[in-house]
């Protein structure tokens, strides 16, 4: 009786395991989405800021005397290239490539780190040159959207050299995949956001 028991129960393990896991990817990618509609609402909140205020300059400089179109447009391309780059690192995952993963996530490292650097010289010159945080509503505007997607960028490129060592360490198994696709969803969502950035502080913005 306890070998037919066994027999009978022996089967039924491996699908309450791949069930249990099947639930915990669901709830893991269903949390990952609440948070990104979460950015998404706080990116739309100070963009509507940014929308009201993107006139107040109370006496000091404009956006069209301090913004460095050609500065931005050398960042734009620092990202949009991480964000291909990326998207080349998931196809190599799709394929079993380690190695091409690897490379292709310090490109994207590399990439979103000279993002980092030159929004960073950016915001070195401007408060430098009177157009700080606190010069009026408009700069504050500025700091804070611009920053925060910079934040976001930041903690993404902590995100991708956790990701390089896991991949090393534990290769390409499930839990890795997973976390890549994360990841790449959200560098592909600051991209997104960015644009809308570059359209309306910066082009808009220097006219």
């Amino acid at each position: 009786m306890a070998s037919i028991l066994t027999n009978v129960l022996k089967p039924d393990a491996p699908v309450y395991a791949d069930e249990h896991d099947h639930d915990h990817a669901d709830v893991s990618a269903f949390g990952f989405w609440l948070y990104i509609v979460s950015d998404l609402v706080l990116f739309s909140a100070l963009f509507a800021t940014y929308a009201v205020l993107s006139e107040s300059f109370a006496g000091g400089p404009t956006g069209a005397e301090m913004i460095d179109l050609d500065l931005i447009f050398v960042s734009t391309m620092l990202l949009l290239f991480s964000s291909l780059s990326f998207g080349l690192s998931l196809l190599a995952m799709h394929a079993g490539q380690a190695k091409t993963v690897l490379t292709g996530l310090v490109i994207t490292f590399l990439l979103g780190g000279g993002f980092i650097a030159l929004e960073a010289y950016e915001f070195h010159h401007l408060i430098v040159h009177g157009a700080g945080p606190t010069v009026s509503a408009y700069w504050s505007a500025f700091f804070g959207l611009v920053g925060t997607h910079g934040a976001h960028v930041s903690a993404g490129l902590v995100w991708i050299a956790v990701m390089v060592v896991q991949v090393l360490r534990k290769g390409l198994n499930p839990a890795v995949r997973s976390r890549l696709v994360r990841l790449g969803m959200f560098w592909h969502f600051l991209d997104v956001v960015w644009i809308f950035v570059f359209s309306i502080v910066y082009l808009l913005g220097a006219l």
